[in-house]
């Protein structure tokens, strides 16, 4: 299996435990950063070419007019070629309820027949809402295997998690 981590996280201002904090540390990519140790694989971060707000109001504002609108959002290109990636742990915060445009604009642009996508999300609360369901959609011929849902706020405590999310398919 030839497998990689690709994965958007916003920095700045998040909602954690019910109020607004800054965070030094993105708990996407915390959590990407654990997936990717434990399987000894390469990660990759999609990174907007305009970056958004560090203020969690204004992040929170322009990511609900991008998936009312069905936005495309530019990414910095990826310096790996997918064609030769058989597995993908995909990452990403739950934004309104799914997966932010980025992801929606980096899954189109793909293609995604005989891939396997293991999803895994940070959230506060909402853990996939429809993300998986979009991501069966939107990933014609992929097929998606169960997620890891883990609450920002926990972010840092989440070995055990993700280690017994990896075992399920290990064997």
């Amino acid at each position: 299996m030839t497998a990689v981590v690709i994965y958007f996280s916003r920095a700045g201002e998040n909602y954690l435990n019910g109020t607004k904090q800054r965070i030094t540390k993105r708990n996407t990519a915390i959590l990407a950063e654990k997936i990717s140790h434990a399987l000894a694989i390469e990660s990759y971060e999609l990174l907007p070419k305009i970056a958004y707000s560090e203020s969690y109001d204004e992040a929170v504002q322009q990511a609900e007019k991008e998936k009312q609108a069905s936005a495309r959002i530019d990414y910095e290109k990826l310096p790996i070629d997918l064609t030769q990636v058989d597995s993908i742990f995909l990452g990403f915060p739950n934004w309104w309820g799914t997966y932010p445009q980025i992801i929606a604009t980096f899954l189109a642009d793909q293609e995604w027949k005989n891939k396997v996508i293991y999803p895994f999300c940070t959230h506060e609360g909402s853990a996939f809402g429809s993300s998986i369901q979009d991501l069966q959609v939107a990933c014609s011929g992929a097929e998606i295997k169960t997620g890891l849902a883990v609450r920002g706020s926990k972010v840092d405590r989440s070995e055990i998690a993700v280690r017994k999310w990896l075992l399920a398919y290990s064997n």
